[in-house]
């Protein structure tokens, strides 16, 4: 359920920020997320495993790997040690890809304060097993609240200032409801609010992660279908459907679709399937182009959660009894050795059915049986 009227009021009172903000991972999207609580007043220190980056971030304010060229805000500390970068930390952010989500939680456990609340700023779903990040994060760090920051973001424009928008989304206890301005989601979002970085406050935290796990998909879809010299109306068309698979996918799992209307389904799904600067919309445009796998991004081993996701998201909806068409059709491509052209032609092609799901018509396609 979603917060009451009363809760929306009682929102309006001071909620008190956390003043000492540890981001764990230095990487474009960290390195944005540390500049963006810096400039909201917080005390933050970046953890990272590269010692010269670190070393550039403490000493010359800037992350040379990353956004080299931008000129962070002062005062951000930086450490390759966990227990320096946790020492004091009243809330942390977790910004390292999904696949290491894990490892780093176990790395921070010894030396997280009790009640810390962690906020999840990767997005996917755990190989092999299908369980969310926050699943993966809640197993590991037992009695921490477990939330996710997630949206429309693009790291350079963060750390630019530009004007930008974010989902906070922590599960709320029946103790958050009585007092929903002292919330982890609520205190989080007070804390990296400035005049360029505007928080939103969910409870639905299945929801929120849903959207970002099947977004990158969708966007290697709508590259595809770019990089083979397609345009506007077929990626409007999937973006519209693949929102509704983000719809049902978050649904199963209670979510709500809702949820996925809002800034960290909808909003981020736009922005990722409408510009190469996301490595997933990328990453499909030279596939559709005619590149093999291993040409793209000039050979360069660079990681798309996109074409990760796409397992575990197949993985999960095939687990549930969920079809989603649009994913299963990126999986096959990726995973599978299909043909761009063949497999849009069919998924083009699969039975006629109604929009509203309520309808419940579904036919056989005239075209089907020449896909």
């Amino acid at each position: 359920m979603g917060l009451t009227k009363t809760e929306a009021r009682a929102l309006s009172a001071d909620a008190e920020p956390y003043q000492r903000i540890a981001v764990i991972g230095s990487g474009s999207w960290g390195t944005a997320l540390a500049s963006v609580a810096r400039r909201a007043g917080r005390e933050v220190v970046i953890w990272g495993r590269d010692p010269q980056t670190i070393a550039a971030i403490r000493d010359d304010g800037r992350n040379p790997k990353y956004l080299g060229d931008v000129a962070l805000p002062d005062g951000i500390e930086a450490t390759t040690d966990m227990a320096e970068a946790l020492e004091r930390a009243e809330a942390v952010l977790i910004v390292t890809p999904s696949k290491t989500l894990r490892e780093v939680c176990a790395k921070m456990r010894p030396h997280l304060q009790p009640g810390v609340p962690v906020a999840l700023c990767a997005k996917g779903i755990e190989a092999k097993t299908g369980l969310l990040l926050g699943e993966v994060a809640a197993s590991e760090l037992p009695g921490h609240p477990i939330g996710a920051l997630s949206g429309p973001t693009f790291a350079r424009e963060t750390v630019l200032a530009h004007p930008t928008a974010a989902t906070v989304a922590f599960d709320f206890t029946y103790r958050d409801r009585l007092e929903p301005s002292q919330s982890p989601a609520a205190r989080l979002a007070l804390s990296m609010s400035s005049d360029s970085f505007r928080p939103y406050i969910s409870d639905d935290l299945v929801g929120v992660e849903i959207g970002g796990a099947v977004k990158n998909v969708i966007a290697i879809a709508c590259g595809m279908m770019s990089g083979a010299g397609f345009a506007e109306n077929t990626r409007a068309a999937l973006i519209t459907r693949g929102m509704d698979e983000m719809k049902t996918l978050a649904e199963n799992l209670g979510g709500r679709r809702e949820t996925v209307t809002g800034l960290s389904g909808a909003g981020d799904l736009t922005l990722t399937c409408s510009s190469t600067t996301s490595r997933n919309m990328s990453l499909g445009t030279q596939l559709g182009s005619g590149l093999k796998r291993s040409e793209c991004f000039d050979g360069k081993p660079v990681v798309v959660e996109g074409e990760v996701n796409s397992i575990s998201v197949i993985d999960l909806a095939e687990r549930i009894g969920v079809t989603l068409p649009i994913c299963a059709a990126v999986h096959a491509v990726l995973h599978d050795g299909a043909d761009i052209t063949q497999t849009f032609r069919d998924l083009w092609s699969q039975p006629i059915e109604a929009e509203p799901k309520g309808m419940a018509i579904r036919f056989q396609h005239p075209f089907g049986d020449r896909a």
